[in-house]
């Protein structure tokens, strides 16, 4: 997939909550959930790893049961998949020789010290938490029906609280670790 394809597939996600939220009574709900089916599709036909491959089919699988068994109310739950999918790809890192983190941070430190994979450890845990969190918040605001919270929640408060969880690590590591 070229650049521009990803910056796509991230933009419509990013403002899916929001998309689905104001079109929800128009009937978009076909529209944006085969959409989004064929951009995972097409995400995972070009995918280089075998589980990259697999998050991408899920995705594609759950907008592909969304049109199948046309089902409106369902399109509240991707929030949910994804903050599960992310938690299952960083959680399995913490069962692997180097976390996702670690493995992100040797592209700048091929070097990392002992004390910083201790660190990228203690970071991927914490992102689980946040991925438990989210995936439980989005949940339970889709379960109770209150679509307006949802929406703020997921189109908004979310990022917001992945930028600050981001921004709050760099620091951190910039001013306590000095890396």
């Amino acid at each position: 997939m070229k650049t521009s394809g990803r910056i796509f597939l991230a933009l419509i996600s990013i403002f899916y909550p929001l998309l689905w939220y104001c079109g929800r009574d128009n009937g978009i709900f076909l529209w944006l959930a085969a959409a989004m089916c064929g951009l995972w599709l097409i995400r995972a036909a070009v995918q280089k790893t075998r589980a990259q491959r697999a998050v991408s089919l899920l995705l594609a699988a759950f907008f592909a049961a969304v049109i199948v068994f046309r089902r409106p109310d369902s399109m509240y739950w991707y929030p949910v998949a994804v903050s599960l999918l992310m938690l299952a790809v960083f959680g399995a890192s913490l069962f692997a020789e180097q976390t996702l983190i670690e493995r992100l941070a040797r592209l700048q430190h091929p070097n990392l010290p002992p004390e910083g994979v201790r660190h990228t450890r203690r970071v991927t845990r914490i992102w689980c938490g946040f991925f438990i969190f989210n995936a439980a918040a989005a949940a339970l605001l889709a379960w109770s029906g209150k679509h307006d919270w949802w929406a703020l929640y997921t189109g908004i408060i979310s990022y917001v609280l992945m930028g600050a969880l981001f921004a709050g690590e760099w620091v951190y590591r910039k001013t306590v670790l000095k890396v």
